[in-house]
């Protein structure tokens, strides 16, 4: 791995991301927990390359991040940023989310919500 994907994958704080998507769900929304889960699960899918790892990890690790563009904490469109990067992420890594990764995002969000 390159130290650029090393400096990506070390910035990711798996404890930090799951308290955050449990803490912070129903403000994200279940659409967009959903959303972040697809991006989480394709890291573990053989079509995922060190490029689109490191994609993720970046996404997920802002999304963790305590300093934002936009702060969470603020009204309707705290988790604007994160979710708009989300969204970018989702695009450049399509060819890592197939079915499996997307019924794991999808179950684990209805877990979350119901």
């Amino acid at each position: 791995m390159d130290r650029e994907n090393e400096f990506v994958v070390e910035s990711f704080n798996e404890e930090s991301f799951w308290d955050k998507v449990i803490k912070f769900c129903k403000d994200i929304g279940k659409d967009g927990i959903e959303q972040v889960f697809k991006l989480y699960y394709a890291l573990d899918s053989e079509k995922c390359e060190a490029t689109d790892k490191a994609a993720i990890y970046g996404a997920l690790a802002y999304l963790v991040s305590p300093i934002d563009l936009i702060p969470d904490l603020t009204p309707i469109l705290g988790y604007t940023d994160d979710l708009a990067l989300i969204a970018a992420a989702l695009i450049a890594v399509a060819r890592c989310i197939d079915e499996e990764v997307e019924a794991k995002a999808a179950a684990k969000a209805k877990d979350l919500f119901d």
